[in-house]
């Protein structure tokens, strides 16, 4: 039987084309090596018979070989999956089970004693005692509190409408596909042709309404009456104010709700009363309505709410001042934008929650996209009073990305400006070897003297090349070169364009501070403040700016790699400052042993796109984390990163 270790170091191996050591595989499992071995010696027992093994590569780790590739696709379709069916119920990870006492309680009408829970879970009394910490924590998001009465045990009190959305969150198995019928506790009594009747229903009424929605939104709102009705049927009902009960009234996602519950009511034969209709349109209100093919190819801002649209201009505009994307007027985007933010509003205001099922994903292949969101977050809260979680700002930061792709997508060459002192003849041999070397890539505007510089419109130059020394900060790059090109100046251009300066401009060796032995988060914190703090480079409120951003989503994206910075730029220049461990330790729920501390300068206009690259390369890649954290030294650590960059 696969656990969930073997699971974790099956995957791993899977995904890189190079040995990985049993430390690196056991620090991911917060395991010894001993038993990270034992692992490994019954993982490659079960899967030698599905067509793959497990070797060890002396000095260097575990490979995996697969020598028959359709058993072993058969294996993970089939072994994998059943492993899981059978491991939903008895879980050996402290947030399964979890997830287990949420819906165990959710479901059961009376009390549950602390007895029947660990007997269940196959766990002590103290487990399960331990495990309620943290499963208070997660009802705290719904308002839910644990009841506790001598001689019966455990139930869970909330408002009715909080019970239902965490009920949506935990116990409804949305594995299905569309169509399909979610077999599972919360809805015991829906027959499949009921199921499918009320999809029947949902989509009748989308269609008549000329509304579009996502596959996903679609299910959610079938779940949502589903649960509605087990609710009702168990005489529970939402109750609302008069005064809510009236603004969503006058509505027209409230009209639409009431066509749908009539047809659910004479299917069912059930009455859904008009605080149970208005609970429908709340979660038409908190659905993301998507545009239709023929009005998204016109991208007119009209599609966005009045009200949403300055929120939106405000968020790109700090967004593009922060971190200079160029995004701030992709429409696009701000469609997009417009409508996912409406209804994300009102799912904060109804207090909805919303799963991200790629939120793992964004934050480690997309790290500047979901820095910008948060950024965007911020904006959006201190503009309308909600509070957005990591959830909707990985949502977000899908929308930033995208534009972010398309603005790559369509860059053309890059725009340049000559500057020189008096001698007009060598400018016009820089114009020209530039323009020779650089023909595709760089447009040369023209060439412009030193004192004339001031008066020069430059909002559409992308970099000067100049050959005497600018002291003032005229807000663009500047490449400072010899009157007569040398190699040097070619490499310094090239680089520039293709955003490939050396590595060493981002890792200098007094801020490289390999194999610490340091216990926590807060003490890794403190120790590289302390070192920037005794060079100048931050001021002395410097933590409060990181704890800050730390607050909004942790910044550990995975692979053992956590990049911490503060909520907004503090430092007078750009640099990184690298921390390695010799033990992994916890960062907001996931295990930590690289951490790239981030500081951007204030008000910076530099092209960072290279840097975060580099970032988004190192985080993306097991075999290269692991190899810096087995670097002993500054030119190891840079080696390995040329290696790759090269």
């Amino acid at each position: 039987m696969l656990t969930t270790r073997m699971r974790m170091i099956l995957k791993k191996l899977m995904l890189v084309d190079s040995p990985l050591t049993g430390k690196f595989l056991a620090q991911l499992n917060k395991v010894t090596a001993r038993t990270t071995r034992e692992d490994i010696k019954k993982l490659d027992s079960l899967i030698r018979q599905y067509g793959a093994k497990v070797e060890a590569v002396v000095s260097k780790g575990y490979q995996l070989t697969i020598f028959d590739e359709e058993k072993f696709r058969d294996f993970l379709h089939t072994i994998v999956h059943l492993e899981d069916q059978k491991n939903r119920s008895i879980s050996q990870l402290p947030e399964d089970r979890e997830i287990q006492i949420i819906r165990r309680l959710l479901v059961t009408k009376g009390y549950v004693k602390l007895e029947q829970l660990a007997d269940e879970l196959y766990v002590s009394k103290s487990t399960v005692q331990n495990d309620l910490k943290q499963v208070k924590e997660r009802l705290k998001l719904y308002s839910i509190q644990i009841h506790s009465r001598p001689n019966y045990g455990l139930k869970l009190q909330g408002d009715e409408l909080k019970l239902r959305f965490c009920m949506a969150e935990y116990i409804v198995d949305r594995t299905h596909r569309h169509g399909e019928h979610p077999h599972h506790p919360a809805i015991p009594s829906i027959r499949k042709e009921d199921f499918v009747a009320i999809d029947n229903i949902i989509m009748e009424q989308i269609k008549q309404n000329h509304i579009s929605m996502s596959d996903v939104a679609i299910q959610n709102l079938l779940i949502h009456i589903l649960i509605a009705y087990e609710r009702i049927k168990d005489g529970k009902y939402i109750t609302l104010q008069s005064s809510e009960l009236k603004k969503i009234v006058n509505q027209s996602e409230y009209e639409v709700a009431k066509r749908i519950v009539q047809n659910v009511e004479r299917h069912l034969h059930i009455q859904f009363p008009d605080s149970e209709t208005a609970y429908i349109a709340i979660h038409l209100l908190g659905t993301k309505m998507i545009a239709p093919l023929e009005q998204a190819g016109g991208l007119e801002e009209n599609l966005v709410a009045p009200d949403i649209l300055p929120i939106i201009m405000q968020m790109l505009k700090k967004i593009d001042e922060e971190y200079h994307l160029g995004i701030q007027h992709d429409k696009e985007l701000i469609v997009a934008l417009g409508l996912h933010l409406k209804p994300a509003i009102n799912r904060y205001k109804y207090g909805m929650n919303i799963r991200n099922p790629l939120l793992a994903d964004i934050k480690k292949s997309y790290p500047l996209a979901f820095e910008s969101a948060v950024l965007g977050g911020m904006v959006i809260e201190k503009m309308t009073g909600s509070e957005f979680d990591e959830n909707e700002i990985g949502y977000i930061s899908l929308h930033i990305g995208a534009a972010m792709e398309r603005k790559n997508f369509h860059t053309g060459p890059k725009r340049c400006l000559i500057v020189c002192a008096s001698g007009f003849g060598t400018a016009q041999l820089i114009y020209y070897k530039v323009k020779t070397e650089f023909r595709d890539a760089v447009e040369v505007i023209g060439v412009i003297e030193l004192y004339k510089l001031k008066d020069c419109q430059l909002s559409n130059i992308d970099f000067i090349i100049s050959s005497v020394a600018i002291d003032q900060d005229i807000g663009i790059p500047i490449i400072r070169v010899n009157a007569i090109l040398e190699k040097s100046d070619m490499e310094n251009i090239t680089s520039f364009i293709h955003g490939q300066e050396s590595i060493r401009t981002y890792f200098q060796p007094q801020l490289v501070f390999l194999q610490q032995n340091l216990k926590n988060r807060d003490e890794i914190l403190h120790y590289l403040y302390q070192q920037i703090n005794q060079m100048g480079l931050v001021p002395n409120n410097y933590l409060e700016h990181i704890y800050e951003r730390e607050e909004i989503a942790a910044t550990s994206y995975g692979n053992l790699v956590a990049i911490p910075h503060p909520v907004t730029p503090q430092s007078k220049k750009t640099f990184l400052t690298v921390c390695t461990l010799k033990r992994a330790v916890d960062w907001g729920g996931k295990p930590v042993q690289f951490i790239c501390l981030l500081n951007v300068q204030k008000d910076s206009k530099e092209d960072l796109q290279g840097m975060y690259d580099l970032l988004g390369t190192i985080v993306n890649s097991e075999t290269i984390v692991q190899r810096l954290i087995q670097a002993t030294d500054y030119y190891d650590f840079i080696r390995v990163l040329d290696e790759y960059r090269n």
